[in-house]
């Protein structure tokens, strides 16, 4: 009973501070952007624009809900739930911080400590793109529909350099657990050094998957719209934006768990430098879109298949004939 409790409490406590995380990122990606761009971003609502990220949730929970006329409304209903839930799911195997003991009582910051952790978040994010896609494909809207093919070829192109990227620094900690890739760099060093293609084709990987700049053609905004959220409204265009923040902040604390040493052996200080090297990646994101231009979906594609793929079936067989 303990344990079910515990794993409730953790779950409610990752979904709040997350959801909130995705509104206090929008905050941040309009001043970022604004600050590289020489604008101020958000400044009327509260002091520096604070009360921004209040006036935006009210907005999208108080805003008329619109189901278009011919779209698929099953359909057309689930789709942004999908997103967000798969975007949440992604979190159960993911250590947030070490353990740390409060009040006498032992916290674990992780929902369940699968020993198959990386293939559940792969897996589980894969899925997240059946979201758009079928919001994409029930709209009433060629813009939409476009972007929902998009978005299958980026995803599922993409998917395939990032399982052959992860592959190698599997073969060397031979485990899929979070927690032992943390354990095994506290001991052996960081894995960037001894896999440093890796952690690039993962890293460029991550872009793609959360759907970000360069690799913007899933809503590609001078081109199609919002793309599969043009008919969208209210709180269900609100579920594909924190699914979307969601997969940011996570996959921000997947890299350094996986290449940068994780939280080491598990103080204070490692868990304060960890937060640290979330905050860059988080940070990189909303810089590069800032710093890059969007580029076309034909070389997007040869971008994977031609260069990226390559690159990491090579580290792979290099990796297992260092290892032999």
């Amino acid at each position: 009973m303990s344990y079910i409790v515990g794993t409730l409490i953790n779950i409610v406590i990752v979904m709040l501070i997350f959801s909130a995380l995705a509104g206090l990122g929008t905050y941040f990606e309009r001043k970022v952007l604004a600050f590289m761009q020489r604008r101020l971003g958000p400044m009327v609502v509260g002091p520096y624009g604070l009360l921004q990220i209040a006036a935006d949730g009210i907005k999208l929970f108080t805003k008329e809900d619109i189901i278009p006329q011919n779209v698929v409304a099953k359909i057309f209903r689930i789709a942004p739930v999908i997103t967000a839930a798969t975007a949440f799911m992604a979190a159960a195997a993911i250590p947030f911080l070490p353990d740390f003991e409060i009040f006498g009582i032992k916290v674990h910051p992780i929902i369940s400590d699968i020993n198959i952790a990386i293939l559940y978040i792969l897996g589980v994010m894969g899925v997240g793109l059946y979201g758009l896609l079928l919001g994409g494909m029930a709209s009433a809207n060629k813009w939409s529909l476009i972007s929902s093919a998009r978005a299958a070829a980026v995803f599922i192109s993409y998917e395939v350099v990032t399982g052959l990227s992860i592959l190698a620094p599997i073969m060397m900690v031979g485990s899929l657990s979070l927690v032992d890739f943390n354990n095994y760099q506290a001991e052996h060093g960081w894995l960037v050094f001894s896999q440093p293609v890796a952690f690039v084709l993962f890293w460029i990987a991550a872009f793609a998957e959360t759907g970000r700049t360069p690799f913007h053609l899933i809503a590609n905004d001078h081109e199609i719209i919002d793309g599969f959220g043009t008919e969208y409204s209210g709180m269900r265009w609100g579920l594909f934006f924190i699914g979307e923040y969601a997969n940011m902040f996570f996959i921000s604390f997947v890299i350094p768990l996986i290449f940068l040493g994780g939280f080491g052996d598990g103080s204070f200080l490692g868990a304060l430098i960890f937060l640290l090297k979330v905050s860059f990646f988080f940070f990189f994101f909303l810089w590069t879109r800032a710093a890059w231009p969007d580029i076309r979906p034909d070389q997007l594609m040869w971008l994977c298949w031609k260069v990226l793929m390559p690159l990491a079936v090579i580290n792979v067989v290099i990796t297992g004939i260092v290892m032999m």
